[in-house]
């Protein structure tokens, strides 16, 4: 006969948390837990059997063991230090303090859990129609303060975005377009893999307030990533250089796709305008003063040809003389 098992020593019991515990197990905050879980790509998980309540939010063991060896774990901790630090400058009245420690925010990277999640080129683009998505959205909606959106984020996505819509000119990828009240959906064809995105219609948003854009802005974060790694990868494979040059004229003129295809295009106004101003510079100077370029003296081997080419020259002269005599 078997050893009998103690009650919550096995089964679901175990094998799955609810998000209090998990919290408490990593030493985090609400907010930083739902950060890590979503740059990580960790899901909540529905047991057969909710052994805490039904009203709970489950999370696997493993999925919040993995978390534990996470290096951003670590930074986000000495993040929530740091803003502890910053309060309590501004509660000692101490501004000048308080603005020094913000610019020495605890900063990270990302690049990491892109080559986690996607080992392959063709995994990232099978999961690329909600990156693009997102990034869209973003590059049309203002950067509001009271929601939280800041500038370098529409800017960013709205960079990534020309430069995707851009390859996508230059490669003929695009098969399929539709129009319908949501927006504009796209697909094209990225190396044999179809991906499709919905572009929204070029309108005034009216930015709802039921929508927690702080959990939108984490997911844009990791998209942005992934976006920058695919655009390079598409970019090399055509032979262009990334990033490409936007033109500062045509950005101001909000002329869009078009100030990154003219650099894409092989467009060098600025080449052919610096040939015509020293063409021009040239003519202006006085015939006297042109120094013409120095040409390069004669090697051994011509030297050798010339003065035998000067000895046969005069021996067929004094040959005429005799025979003229």
């Amino acid at each position: 006969m078997g050893r009998k098992l103690k009650r919550g020593k096995a089964g679901n019991v175990v094998q799955y948390l609810t998000r209090t515990k998990a919290i408490r197990k990593l030493q985090l905050k609400l907010s930083e837990f739902r950060r890590l879980c979503i740059l990580k790509g960790i899901h909540p998980r529905e047991p057969k059997k909710k052994s805490k309540g039904a009203n709970k939010t489950y999370y696997h063991a493993k999925d919040i063991n993995w978390l534990m060896h996470e290096p951003l774990l670590q930074v986000f901790r000495n993040m929530q230090v740091h803003n502890k630090k910053v309060r309590k400058a501004y509660a000692k009245f101490n501004p000048e303090l308080a603005q020094r420690l913000r610019g020495l925010t605890p900063t990270y990277k990302l690049d990491h859990l892109v080559r986690e999640r996607y080992p392959s080129f063709v995994d990232a683009l099978r999961d690329l129609d909600d990156p693009l998505t997102m990034v869209h959205l973003f590059a049309t909606l203002p950067a509001e303060k009271r929601y939280g959106i800041p500038n370098k984020a529409v800017d960013t996505a709205r960079r990534l975005m020309l430069e995707f819509n851009a390859w996508v000119v230059r490669a003929h990828a695009l098969r399929k377009v539709f129009v319908s009240v949501k927006g504009i959906y796209f697909q094209a064809e990225v190396l044999g893999n179809a991906v499709t995105w919905l572009v929204p219609h070029q309108l005034a948003q009216a930015l709802p307030t039921d929508v927690d854009y702080k959990v939108m802005l984490t997911f844009l974060e990791f998209y942005e990533c992934l976006l920058q790694f695919v655009n390079f990868k598409l970019y090399h494979n055509l032979g262009l250089k990334y990033p490409p040059v936007h033109d500062p004229k045509l950005e101001e003129a909000a002329a869009g796709l078009s100030a990154v295809m003219r650099d894409l295009a092989g467009v060098r106004e600025t080449v052919g305008q610096q040939i015509e101003e020293q063409a021009a510079a040239l003519k202006a100077v006085p015939d006297g003063k042109k120094g013409g370029k120095r040409q390069p003296e004669a090697t051994l081997g011509e030297r050798i040809k010339a003065i035998a080419a000067g000895e046969k020259g005069e021996g067929q002269q004094q040959q005429q003389q005799v025979q003229g005599q």
